[in-house]
């Protein structure tokens, strides 16, 4: 057994220097091999972190999903910790796509924000990110949480294909899919590889983060189970008479003749 884990430390531990390898590698290219763009000028090179960051909000959320759906069919606590070990990660990753489309809308749009239908359908992602954090911890006991919680995850799963399609459903500010896209503007050779290495770095460190904490909320789940343990022990033990014979003295005095 001491083995086994052994060998998952190993391995969770190279995927993430592997993350961390290829995704410096994704921001060198970023300023030293693709080209700057002849219409954003630099400010374009914001795309290759904004981009990455998007797929892993849809990928999160995706995670969430499989464990809320595992959690509702098997009712077992492990599908519970991957669903919140990928939504905190999803709503970190959400925080950065505001963050960073909101940098590169500036010197483009001249403005920070724009209440069209991609940022807007974004930001209810975020919303549901937090909801589901808030909804956890006002649900009360573990199972409960978990159950409310999966439900909602999987009513928000509506809002990633919203996103995804809201460019082509309504007329907005956000420009059309460019990555691998056949039936409109493609990118430069050079552009597409570098954003297609910061798509594999940044998705290998995700795989990193959530095995992590994954770890932590099973050590959290452990000590918890241990302290209500111990906490219904002493209960009980508190709760019980005592069981010990008692010393029944004889009756004193008798009947005098």
């Amino acid at each position: 057994m001491a083995t086994l884990l052994n060998r998952r430390d190993r391995w969770l531990n190279l995927t993430g220097i592997a993350g961390l390898i290829v995704v410096s590698i994704g921001l060198y290219m970023a300023f030293a091999y693709a080209p700057t763009d002849r219409v954003q000028g630099h400010a374009q090179r914001i795309f290759y972190v904004h981009v990455p960051m998007a797929w892993l909000a849809y990928l999160a959320y995706g995670v969430l999903f499989v464990g809320a759906v595992g959690y509702l069919w098997k009712k077992d606590m492990k599908w519970d910790r991957l669903a919140r070990s990928s939504a905190e990660l999803g709503f970190l990753f959400t925080t950065l796509v505001l963050i960073t489309g909101a940098l590169w809308g500036r010197p483009i749009w001249g403005t920070w924000w724009q209440w069209e239908a991609r940022l807007t359908t974004t930001l209810v992602l975020w919303f549901i990110y937090l909801g589901y954090f808030m909804l956890r911890s006002y649900a009360g006991d573990r199972e409960r949480a978990a159950r409310h919680s999966a439900v909602l995850g999987l009513i928000g799963a509506i809002d990633i294909p919203i996103i995804h399609q809201s460019v082509e459903w309504w007329r907005t500010l956000h420009p059309e899919p460019v990555v691998l896209n056949t039936g409109g503007p493609n990118l430069p050779d050079s552009m597409l590889y570098t954003v297609l290495v910061t798509f594999v770095g940044f998705t290998i460190l995700y795989a990193y983060l959530v095995g992590m904490k994954y770890r932590v909320e099973a050590a959290r789940d452990e000590i918890t189970e241990r302290e209500m343990t111990r906490m219904f022990t002493t209960s009980s033990e508190t709760a019980s008479p005592s069981t010990s014979p008692q010393r029944i003295s004889p009756a004193s005095g008798g009947m005098e003749d």
